[in-house]
Order: structure tokens, then sequence, then C-alpha cells
């Protein structure tokens, strides 16, 4: 008599390669996006105003416009480098 061996789904798991969710691409992105969001908030980071004390550079350019619009286009890249499909 012939007996039918059945594989378990532990054993299905062990003979099948491990693949990442993403591409190597795809964390290439992931990690260029951090830096820029990285960036950005540094770029807002500075001294503020106090009671005392007025600090007229918490309006400048660099902290209410190119700041988070760098933040903006990091988060961006973000969106796309998660949404991306890696090429098989």
């Amino acid at each position: 008599m012939e007996t039918k061996k059945t594989t378990t789904t532990e054993e299905v798991e062990k003979n099948t390669p491990k693949e990442f969710a993403l591409g190597k691409k795809n964390y290439l992105f992931i990690a260029v996006s951090f830096i820029l969001i990285v960036v950005g908030f540094v770029l807002m980071m500075g001294s503020g105003s106090t009671d005392e004390t007025y600090n007229p550079d918490i309006f400048s350019t660099r902290r209410i416009v190119i700041a988070p619009t760098i933040t903006f286009i990091g988060f961006v890249c973000m969106i796309f480098a998660i949404l991306r499909k890696p090429k098989q």
C-alpha cells in the first residue's frame, strides 16, 4: 500500500526563499526621503522669541518657505517609495 506524504505549512515555509516586501530601490528611496525630512526639520530649528526679546529670524524665508517645502517633498517621496512596485 502506498502512503502519501502531506506537507505541513511549517515545511512549506522552510523550503520557500525569504523575500523582502520591497525592492532595493524602494529602500534607497525610503532612506533618501528620510534624510530629506530630517534636513527639513533641522532647517526649521532655531531660537524663538521670548517675552523679553523679539527674534525676527522666526519669519525668515528659510524657516517658513524652504524648510517646509523640503519636508513636504520628503513626505511625498516617502509615499512614492512605499507604493512603488519593485521589479521582479
